[in-house]
């Protein structure tokens, strides 16, 4: 199973339609759930970063593999990708991918994560940012099972 922790909500419709298109074709090899936490607006970088942090500790179970989405992560390509899914299945029923919000992840995400990954050195608003992750997953699945659609 797969888990999407994300801060934050789609509110733009073509966000929306993309990401259930991408639901609907990753459904065919994995269960898939995705789990939006409010965002935060405080005076402190800090504080919305702790109180986005408390939020989303409360749907990572122990069992979890987590996947954080940062800037100073390691940059895969789209099979390393696919074969670090592959192998963390093997060993761990769940991962869970968390996008933080708009000023990135509290220190306790960053320390509960088993990988921290980053797509690029550029910025990506997390809404947008949802629907490249999961077009990454769904293409991961491709490469895994041998299907036309990477290239």
């Amino acid at each position: 199973m797969i888990k999407i922790l994300c801060v934050g909500k789609i509110k733009e419709k073509y966000l929306k339609e993309a990401i259930t298109e991408y639901q609907k074709r990753i459904s065919k090899y994995t269960k898939l759930e995705i789990i939006e936490v409010e965002d935060i607006f405080e005076q402190s970088i800090i504080d919305i970063k702790k109180k986005e942090s408390e939020l989303l500790q409360k749907y990572i179970s122990s069992k979890d593999y987590v996947i954080t989405l940062e800037l100073e992560g390691k940059q895969l390509d789209s099979i390393e990708l696919s074969k670090k899914i592959s192998d963390t299945l093997i060993i761990n029923s769940n991962i869970t991918f968390i996008i933080g919000g708009s000023y990135g992840l509290d220190d306790k995400i960053k320390q509960r994560s088993n990988c921290a990954i980053s797509f690029s050195k550029l910025t990506f608003p997390h809404q947008l940012f949802r629907v490249l992750l999961l077009e990454q997953i769904y293409r991961s699945y491709k490469i895994l099972n041998n299907e036309s659609y990477h290239k």
